[in-house]
């Protein structure tokens, strides 16, 4: 196991040990908030405690037998203590292989949280479509694998697309799936509004943020700006009469969030707080990746927003991935939901990137 992987799994142990005993902690306790925070992260984190501290157990106990097989002049002996030390290496062969895939996707790849924002590019209403079906297009898949989605802003255009849309999605591995989606995303098809029967080409932009505890974020009232506006409709229209929409704006990063899908003021702002704190913690996590880019640079999660990392050609009904070479004619089907074939090839990828780099 490389020193890499090694330190992240230690880290991660560390902090899951600091957990508990803030659970325990009787302050901890009788703040619901702060408890329910912690809960969700030492939640998150439990399944990849629990199996790397299996492997430090079968290590020590590989260890021990090595130690009988050498220090023993007993042949009979000698042979046990090998033939268990040879089972022991198995079961942490499998363990090890188990815990490189839940690191691939780096620090944040345990969140059962995360943002996603999708925004059409060019190409007009079409690419509002467009960004529309890519919406609807994890909706569903999120169905499928029984996560939760929420929706926390939307921005609508005049013929039902999306200008934008921004919604939280939750659940088992929602992060380590999802963040290889970010990126930009370029269609190829006939538009409705198209009579000729010509192929456009529009695009749409996605963002994958993983969404920090509360604890790990800290906002006070006096670190952002609230606006109050009414919510619009489609095309500017005024929704409703009353100022429920709210716009924040942090003042040391300069990062605007607004949220206006709810009818009351309260709610788009506990919405929009969420954002803010999943976009700030963002921005943090970038900060520190570019400084270990060099590291990282050839594996396929860079949330680089500005990289064209897919085409789906509807004519053709074909996705291509550009970032590891995958090509499926089944756009049909993934369009529809499932979206499992594309993630797990990603997901595999940087998985077989990794093992590549740790064996250098």
């Amino acid at each position: 196991m490389s020193n890499s992987i090694r330190d992240t799994l230690e880290e991660k142990l560390k902090r899951f040990r600091d957990l508990e005993m803030s659970m325990a902690d009787p302050a901890t306790q009788a703040d619901g908030a702060r408890m329910s925070a912690v809960a969700r992260e030492h939640g998150g984190l439990a399944k990849m405690a629990n199996k790397y501290r299996d492997f430090k157990r079968l290590s020590n106990e590989i260890h021990g037998w090595q130690e009988i097989a050498e220090a023993t002049e007993d042949s009979e002996e000698r042979e046990m203590a090998e033939a268990e030390a040879a089972e022991l290496r198995e079961r942490r062969e499998k363990l090890w292989d188990e815990l490189l895939t839940m690191t691939v996707g780096g620090e944040d790849s345990h969140r059962t949280r995360c943002v996603m924002e999708i925004r059409a590019g060019t190409g007009g209403e079409e690419a509002a479509l467009f960004a529309r079906d890519l919406y609807e297009m994890y909706r569903k898949h999120a169905e499928q694998k029984g996560w939760k989605t929420e929706v926390m802003d939307a921005s609508a255009s005049d013929m039902g697309g999306f200008k934008e849309v921004t919604m939280t999605v939750e659940g088992e591995g929602v992060f380590r799936e999802l963040q290889y989606e970010s990126g930009g995303h370029r269609v190829q098809r006939v538009p409705e509004t198209e009579t000729q029967g010509r192929i456009h080409t529009s695009a749409a932009t996605v963002a994958v943020m993983p969404e920090p505890e509360d604890v790990e974020v800290e906002l006070k009232g006096e670190d952002y700006r609230i606006d109050k506006f009414c919510a619009s409709g489609p095309g500017g229209q005024h929704v409703n009469k009353t100022e429920s929409a709210i716009r924040l704006t942090h003042h040391e990063t300069g990062i605007v969030v607004q949220c206006q899908d709810e009818k009351s003021q309260h709610k788009n702002l506990a919405k929009a707080l969420r954002v803010l704190k999943a976009r700030i913690y963002e921005k943090k996590r970038e900060e520190e990746d570019s400084k270990r880019a060099e590291a990282r640079r050839g594996l396929v999660g860079s949330g680089d927003r500005s990289q064209r990392i897919r085409t789906y050609n509807y004519p053709q009904n074909r996705l291509t991935d550009h970032r590891i070479n995958l090509t499926i004619y089944k756009l049909d089907q993934i369009i529809a939901g499932d979206v499992t074939p594309v993630t797990e090839a990603l997901v595999d990828y940087d998985r077989d990137q990794l093992r590549s780099e740790m064996e250098d």
